[in-house]
């Protein structure tokens, strides 16, 4: 084989590697703006496509890219039941159960500020939500 066909394939084949870690690193960014809290890619099952979670004041996001589109998942604040937190040595895992009775979410390999920092705010969103809902409106007097 000649030598020279060495350096086109090596160019290809650095060319290609570079194009696939550019690939996961743009599928491993933020989908949305606001509080997005990625999983570590140290962690099991997140190597390739970390999960991510958009909490929002009306709704909870679960998120995962995969190699084409994405799987989401998202719950309404009203509608969550529960958060928990299982903090291991390195990562937490976040348990979210919905009132509907459905399987919970789980999202695995978050830091732990980040899962605490997730409960907190759908607590607080759902604070607010309530707060806002058993409010009666304002009747109008009529004068006569």
């Amino acid at each position: 084989m000649d030598e020279g066909i060495w350096i086109p394939l090596g160019g290809v084949l650095a060319a290609t590697v570079v194009a696939g870690v550019l690939f996961f690193w743009w599928k491993g960014q933020p989908f949305a703006e606001g509080a997005v809290f990625r999983a570590s890619r140290l962690s099991s099952g997140n190597r390739f496509f970390p999960t991510q979670v958009l909490v929002t004041p009306t709704a909870v996001v679960h998120y995962t890219p995969e190699l084409v589109g994405r799987k989401e998942h998202s719950i309404h604040v009203a509608h969550v039941a529960s958060v928990s937190i299982d903090t291991n040595l390195l990562f937490s895992n976040v348990l979210i159960e919905t009132t509907g009775g459905t399987t919970p979410v789980a999202c695995h390999g978050h830091r732990k500020a980040d899962a605490v920092r997730m409960k907190q705010l759908i607590e607080q969103y759902q604070t607010q939500y309530y707060r806002t809902a058993a409010t009666p409106p304002v009747a109008e007097v009529s004068r006569g």
